[in-house]
């Protein structure tokens, strides 16, 4: 069962992975990278390294989320025409 899962939490990550290098929308690429680091916590909790987990998603997961949607907020978005 945890085989099935670690499985479904790597094909995850690299999901999340490709999307962040793919997605243009810099909002978009925030969220995408949210849930990386999220799934990162996950994986290190799984491999039994809970002050890794807690790390990860505390900094990687809020701290750099909050930075990132602060310094997009404060950007002007050019729209395409």
């Amino acid at each position: 069962m945890l085989r099935i899962l670690d499985a479904l939490l790597l094909i995850f990550l690299l999901v999340t992975a490709i999307g962040v290098v793919r997605t243009k929308d810099l909002l978009g690429a925030a969220i995408i990278f949210s849930a990386y680091s999220l799934t990162m916590a996950i994986i290190w909790q799984q491999l039994s390294a809970p002050d890794l987990a807690l790390t990860e998603a505390a900094v990687g997961a809020g701290v750099t989320t909050v930075l990132f949607l602060i310094t997009i907020s404060r950007t002007v978005r050019r729209e395409d025409e």
